[in-house]
């Protein structure tokens, strides 16, 4: 029995119209030998009736600091309409169809509410309907824990909840159903020449990822490479072949005649706030700990941290800046809050080692005369925050200097 797990997004299963051309999709990996798995987000987007965001919303007109237990009860509610209805389209169409939550499919987790970590997926039951014929209908998202707490897995989880099965079922693909034919160079709304990606490494998409980019949960990607099961971002709409997400090696490479390039895409992160924090003592490594451990303890992640005599720099959400700037002063810090930032990152599994790749990074910059506040880079990406007001022009003068329109 081969297997495939196929994830449809919001957009997919909003309408009767859309979910008949899920219906298509699941008819052909039928006809192509494979035992479907189907996993579903809930319908639609943020103001629309049965969308994720309008559960959050409505839960709390009732309380604005609702406890996260209780607000997962009712996030549950949104994958399990989609389930049911998707099932039973597909049980109109002749299928025999069965949904399940996603305790019900196996998905044991932590009691992270709002945010659970999966530790296990049992496959007995879903391997059962599968061999009798079944087509089963998962709701994306959720989770049960050891308790029997309704949980979610957090803001792109249905991603999560499809590889992990995929992964427990060992599973021939995994396919990410959406609205955009495949991973792209950049956001098209930023960069209109911007083309979509045939092949992507397992890193790569990861880094775009946690770099901004809206295409697949990191999670997603992180599970499914650990049993090396290749991803396929699609569209619902088209019939177009996608973003293949595998292991990329340079044997690959020259069989299939995909580039050895340096740079894959462009991405960002929006609304963001520098903290600058002068230190005194220029060797006050007690001092540097007290503010990490300040923002720990506070909740509040950082990013783009650079640590110098005298001086320690990062960055923030947004909505996070007061809150993280009064914990600082009252730690008796000197700090400067800058609002109106943006974070722009060039990703590429061929940056690593690749001489004058910072230089071209900063020189498309210059050219545009957008000044760079701070930097940060790695093996696999290199980032800079800028003001917002450069964004746009930023992406584009990248995009164009790393060639990625080719």
């Amino acid at each position: 029995m081969e297997i495939i797990v196929q994830k449809f997004g919001g957009t997919s299963v909003a309408t009767p119209e859309v979910r008949e051309l899920v219906v298509k999709k699941i008819q052909a990996a039928c006809e192509n030998g494979f035992s479907p798995v189907v996993v579903v987000s809930a319908m639609g987007r943020k103001g629309e009736c049965y969308a994720t965001d309008t559960f959050i919303e409505l839960a709390r007109t009732a309380y604005k600091n609702i406890a996260n237990r209780e607000l997962d009860q009712i996030l549950y509610c949104g994958e399990m309409i989609s389930a049911v209805i998707m099932t039973g389209t597909l049980q109109a169409a002749g299928f025999d169809a069965v949904m399940l939550t996603g305790g019900q499919a196996g998905i044991i987790t932590d009691n992270n509410f709002n945010n659970a970590r999966i530790l296990k997926v049992d496959p007995t039951r879903l391997l059962n309907l599968l061999k009798m014929g079944k087509v089963p209908v998962v709701c994306g998202f959720q989770g049960v824990s050891s308790d029997d707490e309704f949980t979610t897995l957090g803001r792109g989880g249905s991603d999560t909840t499809a590889a992990a099965l995929g992964a427990a079922l060992n599973a021939e693909m995994i396919e990410i159903y959406t609205d955009v034919d495949g991973i792209m160079t950049a956001d098209p709304r930023i960069v209109t020449n911007a083309k979509i990606l045939d092949c992507i490494s397992y890193g790569e998409v990861c880094q775009l990822a946690h770099q901004g980019a809206k295409v697949i949960h990191p999670r997603a990607v992180e599970i499914a490479m650990q049993k090396n099961i290749p991803l396929l971002v699609k569209s619902t709409f088209s019939n177009a072949p996608g973003t293949l997400i595998t292991n990329i090696t340079q044997e690959d490479t020259e069989e299939t005649g995909v580039n050895d390039r340096i740079a894959t895409g462009v991405t960002f992160i929006n609304n963001i706030a520098q903290i600058k924090i002068s230190l005194h003592d220029l060797t006050n490594n007690t001092a540097s700990f007290n503010i990490f451990k300040t923002m720990s303890d506070n909740g509040i992640s950082i990013d783009l941290i650079n640590v110098n005599p005298g001086q320690i720099m990062f960055t923030i959400t947004e909505d996070l800046a007061e809150k993280a700037t009064i914990k600082l002063q009252e730690l008796g810090c000197d700090v400067q809050t800058t609002l109106g930032c943006a974070k722009v990152s060039v990703v590429g599994g061929g940056i690593n080692g690749v001489p004058g790749v910072m230089a071209n990074f900063v020189e498309a910059l210059a050219l545009n005369h957008i000044p760079i506040l701070q930097t940060v880079d790695s093996h696999t990406s290199i980032s800079v925050l800028i003001e917002k007001s450069f964004l746009q022009s930023a992406v584009t003068a990248l995009h164009e200097k790393f060639n990625l329109s080719c």
